[in-house]
């Protein structure tokens, strides 16, 4: 289930956003703005009880137009039971946690795990999962990306941390799937870029999905 959904949820926007901190209704707003370029995945990270209230609020709406929302920076048990009571149908995590995944499953949840090594990634990889997010990536950087591609062809990598529509594209080229953003999807130059990755991306055959088939 997990992989599968990922597969689906990433197989139309290469971009995923993340809306962390921005109150009920300045999330609802930038999340349409998100939805009206195509980025139709979305995550807020549930710290405090604002977070709650406003995944919630955000996981409704996105039922209105058929998608679905997630919970980030999920670290317990209890972030699990969070997650799912508020109607996230993924969670994601800064790190990687054999509690977590596990609980995740057992709530139905499909759950990205926060990787920075290549035992990180083993460890997930050990879990059946093969989507993962890559954090902080802007730390890590494209040579990382490219160097994990070798031992690990299978594994699909969201590149979180310090990614905007400025150096997305270079992320995407260095071997990631999936770029989440945050903040540049308030500033209306970048979420112009941001229209236009997209448009390139949807426009020329294979090109979303390049490296698939070579392991890249």
């Amino acid at each position: 289930m997990n992989n599968e959904f990922f597969d689906n949820m990433f197989s139309n926007t290469p971009i995923m956003a993340i809306l962390r901190g921005l109150g009920t209704q300045r999330t609802l707003e930038v999340a349409k703005s998100a939805w009206d370029i195509g980025v139709t995945s979305l995550e807020v990270p549930i710290q405090t009880p604002e977070d709650l209230e406003t995944l919630e609020a955000l996981a409704q709406a996105a039922k209105e137009r058929d998608f679905v929302v997630g919970a980030g920076t999920v670290l317990n048990i209890t972030h699990v039971g969070q997650a799912k009571e508020c109607g996230a149908a993924f969670t994601v995590s800064p790190g990687t946690s054999l509690d977590v995944i596990q609980a995740c499953a057992d709530a139905g949840l499909a759950h990205l795990p926060g990787v920075a090594t290549p035992s990180d990634i083993q460890v997930a990889m050990g879990q059946g999962l093969q989507w993962v997010k890559a954090f902080p990536a802007s730390v890590l950087g494209t040579a990382w990306f490219k160097a994990m591609g070798g031992p690990f062809p299978g594994i699909k990598f969201v590149s979180t941390g310090g990614m905007d529509a400025h150096n997305a594209r270079t992320y995407l080229e260095a071997g990631a799937r999936v770029i989440a953003v945050g903040s540049a999807l308030e500033d209306p130059r970048q979420l112009g870029l941001l229209s236009e990755l997209l448009s390139e991306r949807a426009d020329v055959p294979g090109q979303r999905l390049k490296g698939v088939a070579n392991g890249d």
